[in-house]
């Protein structure tokens, strides 16, 4: 029998119904996951199953005694008192349990997911405070616990642990989450939430899309077949005096039917087309840290890191809620300075950070607002663009554009804030968990635009997957500021951790400083200079390169025109000479590049 059901529900704030008649039930054991765009309705959804809004029309009915909780996205106003308080107010009237048996469970829970039982709520940090709410919302045992987004603002070892707790205690779940790697652990079934309609699929996350696919092919044939029938109705009836005295009544009924059905269709959102613009090329050397040691108080956050970030490196930093990520960040960035050792930049970087916070978005001015000012372009890759053509590419419609940012999902804030970062030209790409709130198309997207990125990428993130796709090292958190590296995502992580064994160098013992003797007659050597040419040709480095890289692009380009080889094929040969002789040259640029800029250091620290 059906947990809940919804019959005939529909939820209208426009034109167009958020929800359309829709049929749905959930039963025992299920573990459903809501899919669909941002901004289709899916939380909207959600709070009518638990009651929270009330729809137009339809009938939501539950087995009598169910228990529902959700969690939401956000941290509720008005809760106070201490971490256990807030559990224990979880708890339903309607489950009746001994005290002790209640105290057990809570207790359990409480150590597992390691909380601060006595410690009060509102002192608690924004991450501490949403596990919190987690341990409430389990802890009361609900019938069917409804999910919004869970693994937002968790760590990787809170997010296992989520999966392997809500498996083994077989809960019953309805849960939206943008986390692929989570969804595939948990969905016994996939529910699409598109253009209004709930499609149910029984299978797993990968099956679907693969159905998803040929469900949207088909549909698109479909609606071929039948605009050109109306086409071709539409010019019978245009036809001439003639052709309308004998025209067929019920024919025109039919094409009368056939344009009620067109103005009803809801044709698909457009696809978002995101893409950043690439700054200027940078050094080889990005950034090069050397022993670096930062601590708050007297808990170390890094202890003695070492490492080189060359030019088109893609590294992820994971670890635990309040490890220190951001502080990472932050030292790399030159935001904050070390306690010891050095960061040193390349030349030519022009960053652009994507902050955790999101503090970069006026939640009083529009959306267009945030990304133009009181602008009605911008300019993007060299060429000046309407904005709201531009927002379009990021899935903002025409009536969302003018809105104030504070009416916006979750994950449309978060396609705001690329859509305005990536307006800036950069060659190093710093993203602080970017994949909160995504729907999983414009992840994606995402996805491949880093992939085909050929700058610096600093990428935090709990996403496994996104990870996985994306980065080629791992700067890891191991604990006591232990901050290790690891070549490939994180699954290659998981596999060379089981492996690692940590070398222990001894520790050197200084010898005693020599007093410097002076030979007779013979002068110190003074410290070498950095020549003005060689800080010309430094400086003409960078364009030098961008210019040789853009003859080989051009003369790539002319080498992949099949007409060539039919035309002129005694030509071929030459061109291809040609641009392993500018490859050969690019390579040598970059190397003198290097010489130059470890000259310049190699002077500076001399000076």
């Amino acid at each position: 029998m059906p947990l809940l059901q919804l019959q005939q529900i529909t939820l209208r704030y426009g034109a167009s119904p958020l929800l359309d008649e829709v049929d749905f039930q959930v039963d025992p054991g299920e573990r459903v996951c809501l899919v669909g765009r941002n901004g289709t309705g899916k939380t909207s959804l959600m709070r009518i199953i638990t009651g929270e809004e009330t729809p137009n029309s339809g009938e939501l009915v539950r087995t009598p005694g169910t228990v529902l909780t959700r969690l939401t996205q956000e941290i509720p106003e008005g809760l106070s008192g201490t971490v256990m308080d807030v559990i224990r107010s979880g708890l339903s009237p309607e489950r009746h349990e001994e005290e002790w048996e209640i105290d057990v469970r809570l207790d359990e829970l409480i150590e597992e997911m390691k909380l601060p039982a006595e410690q009060d709520f509102t002192a608690l940090s924004g991450g501490l405070k949403r596990r919190v709410l987690l341990a409430r919302a389990l802890g009361g045992r609900p019938d069917v616990l409804l999910l919004d987004e869970p693994t937002n603002h968790m760590d990787l070892d809170s997010i296992l642990w989520l999966e392997k707790y809500l498996l083994d205690h077989r809960v019953t779940l309805f849960f939206v989450t943008h986390d692929r790697a989570f969804l595939r652990k948990l969905a016994t079934r996939i529910v699409e939430l598109d253009r209004g309609k709930l499609t149910s699929w029984a299978c797993d996350y990968d099956t679907f899309l693969e159905r998803k696919a040929v469900a949207m092919e088909t549909e698109e044939k479909q609606w071929a077949l039948f605009d050109k029938k109306l086409a071709q109705e539409e010019a019978w009836l245009r036809q001439g005096v003639k052709a309308r005295r004998t025209r067929n009544e019920g024919r025109v009924r039919a094409l009368q039917q056939l344009r009620v059905e067109r103005s009803a269709r809801r044709e698909r959102e457009g696809k978002a087309r995101i893409e950043l613009q690439e700054g200027k090329t940078s050094g080889q050397k990005v950034i090069d840290v050397r022993d670096v040691s930062f601590s708050y108080g007297a808990a170390p956050v890094v202890a003695g890191l070492t490492t080189t970030i060359w030019r088109g490196d893609k590294i992820g930093i994971i670890g635990p809620n309040g490890s220190g990520k951001t502080t990472l960040l932050k030292l790399l960035l030159g935001q904050l300075t070390p306690e010891s050792g050095t960061v040193k930049h390349g030349t030519n970087l022009q960053v652009v950070y994507l902050d955790q916070l999101r503090g970069q978005i006026n939640d009083a001015k529009t959306v267009a607002q945030n990304v133009a000012g009181d602008a009605e372009t911008v300019q993007f890759q060299g060429r000046s663009r309407h904005i709201h053509s531009y927002l379009q590419d990021f899935l903002f419609r025409a009536d969302r554009i003018r809105m104030p940012a504070k009416m916006l999902s979750g994950g449309e804030r978060n396609r705001l804030l690329l859509a305005r970062l990536f307006l800036q030209p950069a060659n190093v790409l710093v993203l602080d968990e970017p994949t909160n709130d995504l729907d999983a198309e414009t992840m994606e997207l995402l996805e491949d635009l880093l992939v085909e990125y050929t700058g610096t990428l600093l990428l935090v993130s709990h996403d496994r997957v996104f990870l996985d796709e994306v980065v080629t090292s791992t700067l890891v958190f191991e604990g006591e500021g232990a901050v290790l590296e690891y070549t490939g995502g994180y699954e290659d992580w998981v596999h060379q951790r089981a492996q690692y064994t940590p070398i222990v160098t001894p520790p050197v013992v200084a010898k005693p400083a020599e007093p410097e003797v002076k030979p007779k007659g013979v002068k110190l050597e003074r410290p070498r200079k950095f020549l003005n040419r060689e800080k010309k040709e430094l400086a003409e480095m960078p364009a030098l390169i961008e210019k040789l890289e853009g003859e080989q692009t051009a003369l790539s380009a002319r080498l992949g025109d099949p007409e060539l080889y039919q035309k002129t094929p005694d030509l071929v040969a030459t061109l291809q000479q040609e641009l392993a002789a500018l490859q050969e040259r690019t390579q040598m640029a970059y190397k003198r590049w290097e010489e130059l800029d470890t000259i310049r250091e190699s002077c500076e620290a001399e000076a």
